[in-house]
């Protein structure tokens, strides 16, 4: 089954009217909170069809408006919804009751503490983003998880919800909306190290490409990267050895040594960045030429070996620019037999 329906967010003092969906049964969208929307009629425009389901909905009637993107939902096995999306500024009449729902004036930086479709919080940070007019598909399966997405044809990560002992929630969010709410997921961090004669180990160190949208030109692990929705620890971590370092390891050569949640805040580019990860630490002592690395141009610009107790001493004094955590750092020292 086909659908063709259309949604809008209508704007007001940093605020948007949201529609709570409490008012019919056997509604898929119950409990939930979108904006102002619905089907077309025979014959209607996209624009047509949002100012009369508004008008309908709300008692506005809009005189300034954004076509913001078309939202291709796959939902199930059996429905697809093309869905326009609009952003409205102006308004004029008086508000009525919906039957549809309630409808309330929300502050756009509580939109995440609301019930929302997973989907519906990726095209909240493009708008937030100031996206130009973007295509957006979101496939949820028959338990209304979110199980793809992609934007203007080109696959976005999706990442497990943690709970703090690592265990998943059920939960599944896009990386950008977990990095901008802070959501807990989890992370695979790989050591290279090899025997020296100063502290007893060498540590190998990526520098971060400079197009990275986090920490870019920063020394860092010798391989790191997200978990992905579905995917193990070790099928990750074994994926992202070879993607980043054209490395193959055998998963006996990978030594865990341990856990590290790691959380904080910070901007990058203008944008909020809200780190929080549960990262699984492993250790690798094969031997490693990094002349015969294969980099990964768009994450890693290049590596080099340095001393443990010199990295140590670098990461303390930020001698240089590194997203190195050192709580971890200590963790591997400790199991390293050094510190």
């Amino acid at each position: 089954m086909n659908k063709l329906t259309t949604l809008c967010y209508i704007e007001k003092d940093n605020k948007y009217l949201m529609l709570h969906r409490i008012k019919k049964e056997n509604d898929i969208n119950h409990d939930k909170w979108i904006g102002v929307g619905g089907k077309f009629e025979w014959g209607e425009s996209p624009e047509e069809c949002m100012l009369r389901e508004v008008r309908e909905e709300t008692g506005y009637t809009l005189t300034s408006w954004q076509y913001r993107g078309i939202i291709t939902f796959v939902l199930g096995e059996d429905t697809v919804e093309y869905m326009s999306l609009f952003t409205a500024g102006g308004f004029e009449g008086t508000p009525i009751d919906c039957n549809e729902g309630v409808l309330e004036w929300v502050e756009k930086d509580r939109i995440p503490e609301l019930n929302l479709w997973e989907g519906d919080r990726i095209f909240f940070r493009l708008l937030e983003e100031q996206k130009e007019f973007f295509s957006l598909k979101l496939v949820y399966n028959k338990q209304d998880i979110l199980e793809q997405a992609v934007l203007d044809a080109k696959e976005l990560e999706l990442f497990d919800i943690l709970n703090e002992d690592g265990s998943k929630t059920g939960v599944v969010k896009e990386r950008g909306v977990a990095h901008r709410e802070g959501a807990l997921h989890g992370t695979v961090h790989i050591w290279i190290v090899r025997e020296n004669d100063k502290s007893g180990y060498d540590v190998l160190l990526q520098k971060r490409s400079d197009n990275k949208d986090s920490y870019p030109g920063c020394y860092d692990i010798s391989s790191a990267g997200h978990i992905s929705a579905g995917d193990g620890v070790m099928e990750s971590a074994l994926r992202e050895f070879e993607e980043e370092l054209g490395l193959s390891a055998q998963p006996e050569q990978l030594e865990l040594f341990g856990t590290t949640l790691v959380k904080f805040e910070t901007t990058f580019s203008g944008k909020i960045f809200r780190d929080n990860e549960f990262s699984n630490d492993f250790v690798y002592r094969q031997p490693v030429d990094i002349g015969k690395l294969k980099l990964q141009e768009s994450e890693v610009a290049e590596v080099c070996w340095m001393d443990y107790e010199e990295c140590r001493e670098k990461i303390a004094d930020v001698a240089i620019p590194n997203c190195i955590n050192p709580e971890e750092f200590e963790k591997l020292g400790s199991y390293l037999g050094i510190c």
